[in-house]
């Protein structure tokens, strides 16, 4: 069984008598933080989920040169002038998505060589999409290396070699490679997909490398929004000073990020028997103490704005990740929905209901986990 969106899109030749797959091809979609976060980094819990809303796609060809193909787009080497290339800097950065389809190739062969899993010399091309919006929290660098990683445990046939539970922490180094600071929580929400409830404790990570991951059904979740700003703050910076202060025994963010990890265990609770109005105040309060913990200079004002917008139309709301989106549930339904709607409109946010991703584990997958996890 393969679930809408998950599997590789395969396209058979014939070589020497045998089918052989020609072109692998994976997504990965970008994720929305809904309790918890940012506690994955500091042992604690999370709830996130995966939304067709938006995804980073990954395709991968046999060829006779090993080739990473820039994206003609977010990898952009020709400009019409200098000022062209000065402004296109200034908006989208110096990097695209290929040193992120490189730094995957470097971590799965550097682990495949250190576990002893064989792999075939054949080489191949990788080239990659995606639509997911820049600096908005949403995971969209994760993505690329999570579709990428897919691909290459397809083409080496090697799924059955590495756990499902070590995938994310390896997506993770990749994106060490590149200086990426960030905790495992996207990485394991877009590796297994749908509604997962994580539990980074520290006696499990330091044990096994990996929480214990629960998937939930994702139909106990109420209709959600997702809320966005056109010109994003950038989300890379949010963590530093308060990692230094947990790290220096910061009683207060100690404590605060504690109280965080426990809404999401509250918001298991909640969403199990579907008391969509404390979810709510968990949302909310999610949101209050990350701005009593970063403050609000750390978080920037447009973020700020757009939870505020959804808080004058009634809404709960809250960052879907580092800033620049905000999840947002309207708990007294659609006419509310509407208030939301005009208010972002006016703001000049963009919004649009959150699609729920599946599950993406494949059969292999599931036989592939290890008992501690659901």
């Amino acid at each position: 069984m393969e679930p809408n969106g998950s599997s590789p899109s395969l396209t058979k030749i014939e070589r020497n008598g045998s089918s052989a797959p020609a072109i692998i091809e994976h997504k990965a979609f970008a994720r929305i933080g809904l309790l918890g976060n940012p506690s994955d980094v500091y042992y604690g819990r999370t709830i996130s989920l995966n939304i067709e809303n938006f995804w980073a796609s990954v395709r991968l060809e046999p060829s006779s040169d090993l080739l990473i193909r820039p994206h003609p787009t977010h990898d952009l080497v020709k400009f019409a002038s200098l000022d062209h290339l000065v402004n296109r800097l200034k908006n989208e950065g110096y990097y695209g998505g290929v040193r992120l389809l490189m730094a995957t190739c470097k971590v799965f062969t550097n682990y495949c060589k250190e576990q002893g899993i064989h792999l075939h010399n054949n080489n191949f091309s990788l080239s990659y999409d995606t639509n997911i919006p820049r600096q908005t929290g949403l995971s969209g660098s994760s993505a690329i290396v999570c579709a990428t990683f897919s691909c290459l445990l397809d083409f080496y046939k090697v799924r059955d070699k590495i756990a499902v539970e070590i995938r994310p922490q390896l997506i993770l180094n990749a994106e060490k490679e590149l200086g990426i600071v960030a905790g495992l929580q996207d990485r394991v929400a877009q590796v297994y997909g749908g509604l997962l409830y994580m539990d980074f404790n520290k006696e499990s990570m330091e044990k096994y490398g990996h929480g214990n991951y629960t998937q939930l059904d994702t139909g106990l979740l109420p209709p959600l929004h997702l809320i966005y700003a056109e010109n994003p703050s950038d989300s890379g910076k949010v963590h530093s000073a308060v990692r230094q202060r947990w790290l220096d025994g910061d009683t207060f963010i100690i404590s605060s990020m504690e109280e965080v990890a426990s809404l999401a265990l509250e918001g298991k609770r909640a969403l199990l028997e579907k008391d969509y109005a404390k979810l709510a105040t968990l949302m909310n309060q999610n949101f209050d103490l990350r701005r009593q913990m970063f403050g609000d200079a750390s978080l920037g004002a447009l973020n700020i704005e757009m939870v505020e917008v959804a808080r004058r139309a009634g809404a709960a709301a809250k960052f879907t990740g580092s800033g620049g989106a905000v999840v947002a549930f309207c708990p007294d339904g659609q006419s509310q929905v509407e208030v939301l709607n005009n208010a972002c409109k006016k703001a000049g946010f963009a919004i649009e209901p959150v699609r729920v991703v599946p599950s993406l584990l494949n059969e292999i997958d599931i036989r592939n986990q290890s008992s501690g996890n659901a």
